[in-house]
């Protein structure tokens, strides 16, 4: 149940405030380099935006028509490293865009797929192509019978949560502290501009400390404005944050097969339709500039009504509001461009380095996952001048043999033959080579201790207590997993109290 898995100090090279995948990515880059490294987060690990994507490695093809050809070309390069990096959470996935021809015409989308192909320069992810939706029954069957063309590409899909728990994991691993449930409450220089004093808040205990550091990176998200003003660190070059709602449904499964699709409305947006935990359909996103508190962003009815309506407007099986299982918002803390359009404003990031007050700070502004490593290095190079080290650095549970996940998870079922096959396989998805940590051994089910329902074993949860900061039911069932959508209520009550318990005990063995 380590919340930093090192003991702590009270100095550091630097404080990193935000437990997003730009803050995680950044304790990573930094510890690697062999610099000292604070990473707080006041929620949970992944607990905002980083959990709330759609759950996408891309280029972003919609960003050519506003010729972001710059950040399209930086995301498609990534694409490939990232597959290497974490190939148990990261792998490809096709594309299916149905043709409508009262939107976009063919040879408009024959060129930006030829431009993406081109700008990618892939090796291992096949290269676009026209399809006829009427002849191939796979890829066809689902959609109304009026797409004739169709246009096929590949990206690839990613655990976004586990991404991020995997660099901190990793950070960690090279001596960085990570305190979970831990608020910054002020950032002040000291009075000759050398370092920082951080006041931080246990929000658990509500007790309060002060740490230093030499440099800061707030990396706050949605939070990275407030987080400067709260300390009166704004001045007039400060950027301004644009904050916009993306929101997805989830279904029962809408159509068969391992593709998804990709559906052009009539606003010119996008809206895919993926296959999502075996069982179900994802369908998202939308765009909504929001106003409040990014900790609690909800899906709002019109929302709902965009996300039906696009997949009802191309796909055979219709869905309603009383076919919707599960939903979840996210807020986007986008770099404010000054576009009055929210699916305009730019994707792309800026790295904001403050030395007003003698120490530096950096504030990172905008991104978005696919590019979170080249932000990573690109903020350790601004504050340090170590070498580079990330790019094809494995990350936990990354280290599979030629990157053959399949051969991995066909030679995991043989090794554990006494168990599920589908537990087997759950656990490769989620852990990677990282799985035998807590197999340890183990030869069938009973030796994984505790069964809290659906095959939830307790081995799996110390696991992630104790190497993954998980606190709660809902750190393990929602974000670094997705059981949360499969488990009926008497299993969740039964894992929030084992985990309850298990932490009592161990604040009671630290008194």
């Amino acid at each position: 149940m380590n919340t930093e898995h090192k003991s702590q100090t009270d100095h550091y090279d630097i404080c990193i405030i935000g437990g997003g995948i730009n803050g995680a990515g950044i304790a990573r880059d930094a510890a690697g380099r062999g610099l000292s490294v604070l990473l707080v987060e006041a929620q949970d690990l992944a607990g905002a935006t980083s959990s709330a994507s759609t759950k996408l490695i891309h280029g972003g093809l919609r960003y050519l028509e506003q010729y972001e050809f710059g950040l399209v070309r930086k995301s498609l390069k990534e694409r490939e490293v990232l597959m290497g990096m974490a190939p148990h959470i990261i792998y490809p996935l096709q594309f299916i865009l149905p043709h409508d021809g009262s939107l976009r015409p063919k040879w408009m989308i024959r060129c930006g797929l030829f431009l993406y192909d081109f700008l990618a320069g892939r090796k291992k992810l096949q290269k676009s192509q026209t399809i006829n939706l009427r002849k191939n029954k796979t890829l066809g069957q689902a959609l109304q019978t009026r797409y004739e063309t169709g246009f096929s590409y590949a990206d690839c899909w990613v655990d976004d949560a586990r991404l991020v728990i995997l660099n901190a994991m990793d950070a960690a691993r090279r001596g960085a502290h990570i305190l979970t449930r831990t608020a910054c409450t002020n950032l002040s220089p000291d009075k000759i501009g050398a370092h920082w004093h951080i006041t931080l808040q246990d929000l658990q205990s509500g007790k309060s400390s002060t740490k230093t550091a030499d440099k800061i990176v707030n990396a706050g998200g949605p939070w990275v404005r407030g987080i400067l003003e709260q300390s009166n660190l704004t001045n007039p070059k400060t950027p301004n944050i644009r904050l916009v709602k993306g929101s997805h449904i989830i279904v029962k499964k809408r159509f068969a097969g391992h593709h998804c699709y990709i559906l052009q409305q009539p606003d010119g947006r996008i809206v895919f339709t993926i296959p999502y935990e075996n069982d179900f359909t994802l369908i998202g996103t939308t765009d909504e500039d929001f106003e409040g508190d990014p900790t609690t962003p909800d899906i709002s009815a019109d929302e709902i009504d965009y996300l039906l309506a696009a997949a009802n407007a191309s796909l055979k099986n219709t869905t309603a509001r009383e076919d919707i299982i599960s939903t979840y918002s996210g807020v986007r803390p986008l770099f404010d461009d000054g576009d009055q359009n929210a699916s305009a404003v730019t994707r792309d990031y800026r790295l904001i380095l403050d030395k007003h007050n003698g120490a530096p700070i950096l504030s990172v502004f905008g991104g978005k996952l696919t590019t979170y490593r080249q932000l990573a290095e690109e903020a350790t190079n601004m504050i340090s001048d170590h070498g580079f080290w990330t790019k094809g650095a494995i990350l936990p549970g990354g280290d599979i043999l030629n990157d053959d996940f399949d051969r991995f998870v066909k030679t995991q079922k043989s090794r554990y033959s006494a168990m599920p096959a589908a537990l087997i396989e759950r656990y490769a998805k989620a852990y990677g080579t990282s799985m035998d940590v807590f197999l340890n051994g183990a030869k069938k089910p009973a030796d994984l201790g505790k069964d809290f329902g659906l095959h939830i074993y307790q081995a799996e949860i110390d696991y992630l207590m104790e190497h993954e900061w998980a606190l709660t039911a809902e750190d393990v069932l929602w974000r670094r997993s997705k059981l949360g959508l499969h488990v009926s209520d008497k299993t969740a009550y039964n894992l929030a109290h084992y985990m309850k318990q298990k932490i009592v005990k161990e604040q009671d063995k630290r008194r």
